[in-house]
């Protein structure tokens, strides 16, 4: 294919990486093929940008994805979430795989395909590729004859000749007033979950666990409000491996105040030789998360690891009474801001004044700044008129930003990070008149949400089995979308927070059910190529079901609104929405109306307070 227009040139830099996969002054031996995963040592999604190695290689900036370099052939594998933005940003060199599609092979598969018939050796930095991955790439080129191999000289970086140095930005406390839960009776309740396995070591290497764990917010990816570091909790004592220049006398005050004044400081890269040396005599079982990388996992024989989720992970899934009291908060302030948003985009569209994409996303993110307790957006806003709208984790920029007018759909897509909660929400709106074809499709896709949200099912459901309630209005018209319905979210912590979620795509068995207290969002959607782009999300939260019986005592679950934000009617086809679904739209819109409208008053904002009485009217 020919290279698109202003996509990164990487003929170099392929030529170069292709060099490197012959030297074996940095490799064992020559590499058949180099792969270059979308992570860095600790699985984040987002990366600090000394590790956005396969977005230098390739050109696509996208979070999700991986590439695959033969000596002759460069692919990338990436979600429906990103095919066009992949397809416009990389150049001739690369050819896109579309993962989830029928057809598409899995890199072990074409590895498989594309390498000798036996004895390739396809190598990757083991740090990148959790465990999991691993193991399951490892025996699928096996079958093939051929090997995986660790290569702990990183050859991306290599080629990175002005990489950016690693952030190692302030740790701050974050206190009791938001998290609910000390320091001590947070160790006291993992460490209870270690007895019962029989495991006298814990590594903790996901960085928003580690915050969650220790009541520590950080800032150096990011968006994230977390910082470089591994956490190892052991049956007596607990060990944070971190730069200790990013930590100040507030910090150790906080472990004291909170009941772990014996935990340890050590240094951030000395975990793998603490880790070694615990290995050798360790007693017990070592408990690492499946997400763990391959590296940190090798550390331990077979028959030393207990595999499995952490409990730090499933516990800051399910929000205590503190938590849930935040996120409450840290929403209506954000709608605040979100309503006033849309209120002023739509007096200047209507005044003829000139608004753009990345104008608008900035009065956006100023708007959100003036909120109390902000720290932070939760992720770039995604501003998106007309057919960028169809991409759909786009990001507006000067050399793709188009004009918000009467004439196009347009997609917002933000949230901000509060000290009490993180949010995310997205509406689409029209300022003129949207065509049928475009009103039939939000209708749909504002059925699927309310179809989610008004679901009743039992505790500890899949995710997996609730995804279709969010599609089949979408599917009775022959339509769909091309990504999950649902992720949970952190309590000031990533924006995307396990371990559970709202998918068709087939989930691992160890998938963990719903459970009171969970925050999820909802947000199906329709995407045209070229044309428009339409997104509706909430966040919704997981409370008891008031239902007439209660089949096997198992209890049953529904959810209650977080998000506050109007749903725009005049993009409505009222005739495709039931009694019960209008109901449930005017009795949102009272609720935002009672909720909001206040705080709005309070701010001094009186258009956006007009602008909030109009946009929640009740449907006859």
């Amino acid at each position: 294919m020919s290279a698109m227009a202003g996509a990164k040139n990487t003929t170099h830099l392929l030529k170069q990486l292709r060099a490197f996969m012959k030297n074996t002054k940095y490799v064992s031996e020559e590499l058949h093929a180099y792969i270059v995963p979308s992570s860095d040592a600790h699985g984040s999604e987002y990366l600090a940008a000394c590790d956005e190695r396969r977005a230098f290689l390739t050109g696509f900036t996208g979070s999700a994805g991986t590439a695959v370099v033969t000596q002759t052939h460069a692919c990338l594998w990436t979600d429906g979430r990103y095919h066009l933005q992949a397809a416009s940003e990389m150049d001739h060199n690369w050819t896109l795989m579309k993962d989830g599609l029928p057809g598409t092979p899995s890199q072990g598969e074409w590895l498989s395909e594309v390498l000798p018939s036996a004895g390739g050796s396809v190598g990757v930095d083991p740090r990148l590729l959790s465990s999991r991955l691993w193991d399951t790439l490892s025996a699928e080129l096996a079958a093939g004859g051929h090997r995986l191999r660790p290569v702990h000289t990183n050859l991306v970086d290599l080629v990175w000749t002005d990489r950016p140095a690693r952030t190692a930005n302030a740790v701050q406390p974050h206190p009791l007033r938001y998290t609910g839960m000390n320091v001590k009776s947070k160790l006291e309740e993992v460490r209870a979950h270690m007895k019962k396995k029989n495991c006298t070591l814990l590594v903790v290497a996901a960085l928003d666990e580690i915050a969650y764990l220790l009541n520590l917010r950080g800032s150096d990816i990011v968006y994230n409000p977390v910082f470089f570091s591994y956490c190892v909790v052991l049956t007596d004592s607990v060990h944070l491996f971190v730069d200790p220049a990013q930590l100040s006398p507030a910090v150790t005050q906080h472990f004291a105040d909170e009941g772990a004044p014996d935990l340890e400081i050590h240094g951030y890269g000395e975990v793998w030789s603490f880790l070694k040396d615990k290995a050798a005599a360790l007693e017990g079982k070592a408990w690492l998360c499946p997400l763990s990388s391959h590296a940190l996992s090798a550390l331990f024989e077979r028959g030393q690891r207990e595999v499995d989720r952490t409990p730090p992970c499933t516990m800051k899934a399910v929000k205590n009474e503190t938590e849930i009291q935040g996120m409450h908060s840290a929403h209506v302030r954000d709608a605040a801001a979100l309503c006033t948003y849309l209120s002023w985009l739509e007096e200047q569209v209507a005044a003829g004044h000139s608004v753009t994409e990345v104008s608008g996303a900035a009065k956006l993110d100023a708007l959100r700044a003036e909120q109390d307790l902000f720290v932070s957006l939760s992720f770039n806003t995604i501003s998106s008129s007309g057919p960028n709208g169809a991409v759909i984790h786009y990001d507006p920029s000067e050399a793709t930003d188009r004009p918000i007018t009467k004439d196009e759909l347009y997609l917002v897509d933000s949230g901000g990070q509060y000290r009490d909660g993180t949010t995310d929400v997205t509406r689409t709106v029209h300022f003129g008149q949207p065509t049928d074809h475009q009103k039939e499709c939000f209708t749909r896709v504002l059925k699927g949400q309310i179809a989610l949200a008004t679901a009743v099912f039992p505790n500890k459901t899949r995710g997996t089995l609730l995804d279709p309630l969010a599609r089949l209005a979408l599917w009775q018209a022959g339509l769909d979308y091309p990504h999950g319905t649902g992720h949970g979210i952190g309590s000031f912590l990533n924006v995307h927070e396990g371990p559970q979620t709202i998918h068709s795509r087939p989930q691992p068995a160890s998938e963990p059910g719903l459970e009171q207290g969970m925050f999820v969002s909802d947000e199906p959607g329709y995407y045209e190529d070229g044309q428009f782009g339409i997104r509706l999300e909430n966040i919704i939260r997981v409370v008891p079901a008031d239902t007439k019986h209660n089949f096997r005592g198992r209890g049953y679950l529904t959810f209650a609104h977080v998000t506050l934000v109007p749903v725009q009617t005049k993009m409505l086809v009222p005739g495709l929405l039931s009694k019960e679904e209008v109901s449930w739209l005017n009795d949102y819109h009272a609720e935002v109306r009672e909720t909001v409208g206040p705080l709005l008053k309070e701010q001094g904002r009186a258009a956006a307070y007009a602008w909030l009485l109009r946009e929640t009217e009740p449907l006859g």
